[in-house]
Order: structure tokens, then C-alpha cells, then sequence
């Protein structure tokens, strides 16, 4: 019997293709109550590689990402509601697509924290809070953002990837990371770049241009493939996290370099037989 293999990583952060969904609210303070960061959704069509990437300025930034292999990612962040992450799998599972999954999410939320009042301090937990995104196997993505996520927050689509965050620099975040994970898809050697260090390379651009405003210092990575898992009925090829490091996108390239995924990228091709170690 083969088990179904839901990955969850929570994190703190969180429309149409080609298109930029933003909104600027009031400047960003120094104290944040609410979780932000920086996360992207991508495909690899060819290999079918399901994969998400995040950092955040929190220790241990875990809940925001979920993948379910063959299906889809959802990521859920901002003032979030952990429980989009399942539902949008479930929803994934049901054929859904990924626009409506956003709308019947969002409108079904009961809001049971709602905000008090217009100010940023009576926000509460309100679901006008929320970012959230959500990739289809086939590529087909959406995604939300609030219009009372810490500016600057937004999100932007592209070629198998969205790119979505708040108390952000600016919409260059999530541009330079749709950019980077098109840009680097076939390595200078001519073979294909395994979707790890594609989504490594998204999560830079997003830091060069501003990144998070208020620091680094954690980051995670997650990639599912139907069966492509190190031994046998094992969908999670790669799952990383940095949990506390002033530099958390720089030592996760290291681990990606480090991990089997990294060895057969420098023996050539994004592929590789799985049962011999780590998964590909």
C-alpha cells in the first residue's frame, strides 16, 4: 500500500501569469507582531519536481510551506492561518484550480480573530491579513495578498513559479525572485538545473534586492516527486532548514551543495537513481 506523503513546513511570511499584486500600507516599524517573509512556488514540467523555498527574520521559520507530490504547493504566510496549507491541498486533490482555490479559501475563512478597528494595532489576527499562493503540478499558480499585510507586501507570477511576501523592500523582492528561477533553468553546460538550486537562486535575487527588511535568519527548502525519495515510497527529495544563522540563504546553497541532490549536479543532469542515496 502506498502512502500519500504531505509535507508541511511552517513559516512566517506569505493574479494571473506575468502580472505584479501589491499593496503599500503604512510604514514598516521596527516591532512586528505579525510573521513576515519571502517564499516561492515552482515547477519543473520536465522532471516533475515540485518545489518551495522561504526566509524569514524569525528562528526556525516553519509552517508556511506545503507540498504533496504529483499535486501542488500551497504557501500560506503574513497574518496567517496555518490551516490554508491543508485545505489547499485538499482542494488540489479535488481538481480544483489554483484561482479558485484562493477565492473558496479566503471566503470561506471565518475570520475568528477579526480586526477592531482601521488602525495597524487593531488588526488583530484578521483574514484581511492574510498572503497566500498556491502552484498546480501542471504549472497553474495564484495568489493572494491582503490588504492589511505589512507593506510592503505582494506577489508576482511567472513561467511555472510564483513569488509572494510582505515587509518586503519593495515589489524588486519578488520580481528578482520570478526572474531567477525562469533565468536559471539549463546550467552554462547546457544541462538542465536541478529546481533546488533554481529556487536557492530565487531566494538570493529576493535578498539582493532588499529582501526582508528587518534581517535573515532562517530558510527553508522542500521538493516532491512522486517516488523520488531516497529507499522505497518516499515523495520528499530534499527538506531543508536553516533554523538560526545571520546568513540563512548562504548556508542553505551550502546544504544543497552538500546533499546527494548537489553530488549528481556535479557529475552532470538533474536526474539520478533515487535508491541510491538521497533522492534526486
Amino acid at each position: 500500500m502506498r502512502f500519500r506523503l504531505t509535507v508541511l513546513v511552517l513559516v512566517f511570511s506569505v493574479v494571473s501569469f506575468g502580472t505584479l499584486a501589491q499593496r503599500a500600507s503604512a510604514p514598516v516599524t521596527q516591532e512586528h507582531e505579525y510573521p513576515g517573509t519571502f517564499s516561492i512556488l515552482g515547477v519543473d514540467p520536465v522532471t516533475g519536481d515540485i518545489g518551495a523555498a522561504v526566509q524569514s527574520c524569525v528562528f526556525s521559520v516553519n509552517g508556511v510551506l506545503w507540498a504533496e507530490a504529483g499535486l501542488g504547493a500551497v504557501a500560506t504566510q503574513a497574518i496567517v492561518d496555518v490551516s490554508y496549507g491543508p485545505q489547499g491541498l485538499e482542494l488540489l486533490r479535488k481538481g480544483m484550480a489554483p484561482k479558485d482555490i484562493i477565492k473558496t479559501i479566503w471566503e470561506r475563512d471565518p475570520d475568528p480573530r477579526p480586526a477592531t478597528g482601521p488602525e495597524n494595532n487593531q488588526r488583530n489576527w484578521s483574514k484581511q491579513g492574510r498572503q497566500f499562493a498556491v502552484i498546480n503540478a501542471k504549472g497553474e499558480m495564484a495568489a493572494f495578498t491582503g490588504p492589511r499585510a505589512d507593506a510592503w507586501a505582494g506577489d508576482k507570477q511567472g513561467k511555472m513559479c510564483t513569488a509572494q511576501g510582505n515587509i518586503l523592500a519593495g515589489p524588486a523582492v519578488v520580481a528578482n525572485m520570478v526572474d531567477a528561477f525562469e533565468k536559471t533553468e539549463m546550467r552554462e553546460d547546457g544541462q538542465r538545473n536541478h529546481i533546488a538550486f533554481r529556487l536557492v537562486a530565487a531566494l538570493e535575487a529576493g535578498q539582493a534586492a532588499g529582501g526582508d527588511t528587518r534581517c535573515q535568519r532562517s530558510a527553508s527548502l522542500l521538493i516532491v516527486r512522486k517516488d523520488g525519495g531516497p529507499w522505497l515510497h518516499n515523495d520528499q527529495v530534499l527538506h531543508l532548514k536553516v533554523d538560526d544563522n545571520p546568513e540563512p540563504i548562504k548556508e542553505l546553497r551550502r546544504l544543497v551543495e552538500a546533499s546527494p541532490v548537489g553530488n549528481r549536479g556535479r557529475r552532470g543532469g538533474a536526474g539520478g537513481d533515487p535508491a541510491r542515496g538521497g533522492g534526486s
